[in-house]
C-alpha cells in the first residue's frame, strides 16, 4: 500500500500544476485584453519640459529617451505635422528661422502616445519691416514676450529696458537670462521684423521708471573714463552675444547734486558708444523735458532721442492739487522744449505713459495728503478695475486715478504725427491692457 500511495500523489500534483497553469494563462490573457498595455516615454532628462530657444545653423537635441515596451513601439518624430525621422533621438537643425512645432508619436498595439514641445529658431537674414513713423515698445526688465502679441505687434521697434549699469560700470543684465527671456525676445523680434534694442539705465524709481533721489550710479560709471570703457566693452559683448540692435542710454540721475555733470557725461558715452557697436546699430538717448533739458550736450549723433514728455510733478507732494499730470498741453510743451533749443521733430520721439498718477489719501482742500499719499497704478491694472476707463482720463479708483486712456493718446498721437516727429515710445508695453483696449495699438495705428 505504501508503494502505490508514493506514486499516485506526485502524478495528482502534476494533473494540479497542469490544470492551474492552463487556468493562469487564461486569466492572464483575459486581463491583457481587458487591460491593454499602452507605450510609455520615459523623459529623463525632461527634454519637453519647455519650449527651446536656438540659433538658425544651432541644432535642437531630443535624446536620452527610453520607451516601454521596448523595442516594440514605433516611433515618429514630426516637425510642424510632417514626419522627419522613425529613430529612438532626433537632432533638428533648421534652415530657417520661425517657430516650430516638435512632436513624438510612439505607438504600441494600435495604442498613442504623444509628447509635444516647440523651438524657437532666431533667423540668421531678416528684414525690419517698413514704417512712416517709430512706434517704440518699451518693456521694463520684468516685462517678457508674453507682454506682446506677436501676431500682431502694433510696434515698429522693442527697446528692452534690461540692462542695470552701477557705479564702477558693470552691467547686470540677470533678468533677462530668467528662463531664457532675452533670446526669446530677441528671437521673436527677429521673425516679426523689428528691431530690438538694450536699454541701459541706473535705478529707476518705479513704475514711472524715472529719477531717484540722489542716485549717480550710472552718472558714476559714465563720469569715470575707466568705468565708462568698461561699460562700453560689456555692453558691446552682450548686444553682440544676444544679436540685439541697438541700445538705449537712459541716464536717470537728473535728481542729485551731481546732475549735471552726469548728464554732460552722456555726449563722449554717445561717442565711445557709437565707436564700439557696428555702424548699423540704432543708438538712442532718453532725455527729460524739465529745466534740465539745458544741460543736455549736442545729442546729434544719437539715432534718436526720446523726450519722456510726461510727468508734470505738479500734482504731487503734499497739498499739490489733483489732476492729470501727463496732460496734451504738457506733452506740447515738452515737445517744443526740444525743437526749440535742441533738434528738430524729426529726431524726436514723443513720450506717452501707460500707467496712471493714484492719490490714496487727500487733505480737508481736497487735494493730496502727503508725499505718501499717492503712488502708480498700470494702466493694464486700471481697465481691469474698471473696463469703461479706456474712453477715459480719470477714474474712482481710490481718491481717484488720472492717466493717458484712447482719447486722450488719440489726440497726442495726431500731435506726433501732423507736426514732424520721428515717432512716439509707450512706457511701458508690459503695463499696456490688451485688445480694443490697447494704448499701444491706438499709437500703432495713429502713426503707421
Amino acid at each position: 500500500m505504501k508503494k502505490i500511495i508514493y506514486t499516485l500523489v506526485p502524478a495528482l500534483v502534476l494533473v494540479m500544476f497542469m490544470v492551474l497553469s492552463g487556468c493562469k494563462k487564461d486569466e492572464v490573457a483575459q486581463q491583457e485584453a481587458a487591460n491593454p498595455y499602452s507605450p510609455r516615454i520615459f523623459d529623463k532628462l525632461r527634454i519637453f519640459a519647455g519650449s527651446r530657444i536656438i540659433n538658425e545653423g544651432e541644432t535642437a537635441k531630443f535624446t536620452g529617451l527610453a520607451f516601454s515596451p521596448a523595442s516594440k513601439v514605433q516611433i515618429s518624430w514630426l516637425v510642424d505635422g510632417k514626419q522627419m525621422s522613425t529613430d529612438t533621438a532626433y537632432q533638428f537643425k533648421p534652415d530657417a528661422g520661425g517657430e516650430y512645432t516638435i512632436k513624438l508619436n510612439v505607438v504600441y498595439n494600435g495604442d498613442t502616445t504623444s509628447r509635444q514641445t516647440k523651438v524657437l529658431v532666431n533667423p540668421t537674414n531678416y528684414t525690419f519691416k517698413p514704417y512712416a513713423q517709430v512706434v517704440l515698445a518699451n518693456l521694463t526688465e520684468d516685462g517678457t514676450a508674453a507682454d506682446i502679441n506677436w501676431k500682431n505687434p502694433n510696434m515698429t521697434h522693442l527697446d528692452y529696458q534690461l540692462g542695470k549699469v552701477s557705479a564702477d560700470g558693470s552691467l547686470d543684465i540677470t533678468k533677462g537670462n530668467i528662463a531664457q527671456h532675452a533670446d526669446e525676445l530677441v528671437a521673436r523680434a527677429h521673425i516679426a521684423g523689428i528691431p530690438i534694442i538694450l536699454g541701459i539705465s541706473g535705478h529707476l524709481s518705479g513704475i514711472d521708471g524715472w529719477a531717484i533721489y540722489e542716485s549717480n550710479d550710472f552718472g558714476s560709471a559714465i563720469r569715470d573714463p575707466a568705468a565708462m570703457a568698461s561699460l562700453v566693452q560689456s555692453v558691446k559683448a552682450y548686444v553682440a552675444k544676444e544679436r540685439m540692435d541697438g541700445v538705449d542710454i537712459n541716464m536717470t540721475d537728473i535728481n542729485s547734486g551731481n546732475a549735471p555733470l552726469n548728464i554732460h557725461a552722456i555726449g563722449p558715452f554717445l561717442t565711445a558708444l557709437k565707436a564700439a557697436l557696428p555702424a548699423t546699430a540704432i543708438v538712442t538717448v532718453t532725455a527729460t523735458v524739465n529745466y534740465q533739458h539745458w544741460e543736455y550736450p549736442d545729442l546729434s549723433a544719437a539715432t534718436w532721442v526720446n523726450i519722456h514728455a510726461y510727468e508734470d510733478n505738479g500734482h504731487i507732494g503734499p497739498d499739490a492739487p489733483v489732476g492729470q499730470s501727463s496732460s496734451f498741453d504738457f506733452m506740447v510743451s515738452g515737445t517744443q522744449i526740444w525743437t526749440n533749443f535742441h533738434l528738430p521733430a524729426s529726431k524726436l520721439v514723443v513720450g506717452i505713459p501707460a500707467f496712471g498718477l493714484r492719490y490714496n489719501a487727500l487733505n480737508d482742500a481736497g487735494n493730496n495728503a502727503s508725499w505718501g499719499s499717492y503712488d502708480y497704478m498700470t494702466y493694464k491694472d486700471i481697465i481691469a478695475a474698471d473696463p469703461t476707463a479706456a474712453g477715459k482720463e480719470k477714474a474712482d479708483i481710490a481718491k481717484g486715478v488720472y492717466f493717458n486712456g484712447i482719447p486722450l493718446v488719440t489726440q497726442k498721437a495726431a500731435y506726433i504725427k501732423n507736426n514732424g516727429f520721428k515717432g512716439a515710445y509707450l512706457w511701458a508695453a508690459d503695463y499696456d491692457a490688451t485688445g480694443a483696449n490697447s494704448l499701444l495699438a491706438t499709437l500703432y495705428n495713429a502713426l503707421k
